[in-house]
């Protein structure tokens, strides 16, 4: 039987940790024997717990202890990180640690050093000469570079979920469900926000059209013109949509006021394309006069980035598009280390893009109709994902008025 001793630390009962770490080990046909626990006996009090893990092969054991490690858990006997390097630009050495998202160190040197800018699913890379530990997604390997193998002296640190009833972010303990008290959560979401603006913090929001098919552009427009929106990450659909209707009146060709089908509203969309073409960039629609309104208006106006990242299914694209998808990757990336909350809009697919590339210590807020939305960006490892199931067009005005409303 093969053996390994791991340590839990941190609020680790209330977050399910302990317990969540005892069901991965059995699932997955290993063993476990509980060698010492200590349980704090105040809120401000951490609980331990040192666990015997076994399996009946070496390969099974890895797989158990690697699956754990996004918990948390950590070898318990301490040892440096194995570092191997890479043959071949974008080929990662067999058994490199894939991160997770979590605050990670690594045992480097006689050191505990932090890995900077992380993020899930990436390799962790050793620079030997200045000593710091960074991630790379697997498409930047460069040959030669020192990768990190395997669990020995990895530490993960998820967040913990609050002790405090009435706080609105509860890591790990998101559930999915539309009969969350609605106005709670808004009204506490906007006392954050102003706290994290407070402190000279940023706010990001991941966008899709709905916000301007529901006719909510005006909010987003309102609560960036007000300083509370910091960046801007979104897709064509978003900001075509936006300027149609600033141009035209419509989404879709969907009056937006009244929901009535204008006559050829459907070409708007491409007129609205075209004229932007025609100014050759947002930035000089709005200089030139082309573009007076909007969320694409207040976002030059006031100075805040946007970054479009294109897909396959857009139309034009805008000129101000990024067609190049790693490219639109990087820049994302940057702003993911940058944001302290991300609220996500009705929008699956940047909304899991975006939760893949986020530090589990950002707060980040996912408000989507569609349940499965806020399901599959926790199944896919953003589990400090506050979800809200409801309409935006509900979501967004009840959220300007809570920030606006003093």
């Amino acid at each position: 039987m093969n053996k390994r001793t791991i340590e839990l630390s941190g609020h680790i009962i209330d977050s399910l940790s302990l317990t969540k770490t005892m069901g991965i080990i059995m699932d997955k046909g290993g063993e476990f024997d509980i060698l010492e626990i200590d349980v704090g006996r105040k809120k401000s009090d951490i609980s331990r717990a040192k666990i015997e893990v076994s399996a009946d092969s070496p390969e099974l054991l890895e797989s158990i202890l690697d699956e754990l490690s996004v918990l948390g858990a950590s070898i318990d006997e301490l040892k440096e990180v194995q570092l191997v390097a890479s043959t071949k630009d974008k080929v990662a050495p067999e058994g490199f640690y894939s991160s997770s998202n979590h605050t990670t160190h690594i045992y480097y040197d006689k050191n505990w050093i932090p890995v900077e800018n992380i993020e899930m699913d990436c390799l962790v890379i050793v620079d030997e000469e200045s000593k710091r530990a960074f991630v790379k997604p697997i498409s930047d390997v460069k040959a030669g570079d020192k990768i990190v193998v395997g669990l020995d002296g990895v530490k993960v640190t998820p967040p913990h979920r609050s002790r405090n009833t009435q706080q609105v972010f509860e890591f790990m303990n998101s559930e999915v469900s539309s009969e969350k008290p609605l106005m709670n959560l808004i009204h506490g979401i906007a006392k954050e926000m102003k706290e994290i603006k407070n402190r000279g913090g940023k706010i990001g929001i991941v966008g899709g059209p709905a916000i301007v098919h529901t006719g909510s552009a005006k909010y987003l427009a309102s609560l960036i013109k007000n300083g509370y929106i910091d960046v801007i990450l979104a897709g064509n659909a978003l900001a075509t949509h936006d300027i149609e209707s600033n141009l035209f009146g419509t989404s879709l060709g969907i009056e937006v006021e009244t929901g009535k089908i204008v006559a050829h509203g459907h070409t708007h969309h491409m007129r609205a394309i075209n004229r932007i073409n025609r100014s050759g960039s947002i930035k000089n629609a709005v200089e030139d006069g082309t573009l007076n309104g909007g969320i694409m208006y207040e976002c030059v106006k006031n100075n805040v980035p946007f970054v479009l990242a294109g897909s396959i299914r857009d139309d034009g694209p805008l000129p101000d598009v990024i067609t190049d998808v790693t490219k639109a990757q990087d820049i994302m990336r940057e702003y993911a280390q940058e944001v302290d909350m991300v609220l996500m809009i009705s929008t699956m697919l940047h909304s899991i893009a975006m939760g893949n590339m986020l530090p589990s210590r950002v707060k980040s807020i996912c408000v989507d109709i569609n349940p499965s939305t806020v399901t599959k960006l926790s199944d896919r490892g953003s589990a400090q994902v506050l979800g809200i199931v409801t309409d935006i067009g509900t979501f967004l005005p009840l959220l300007y008025n809570a920030l606006e409303g003093d």
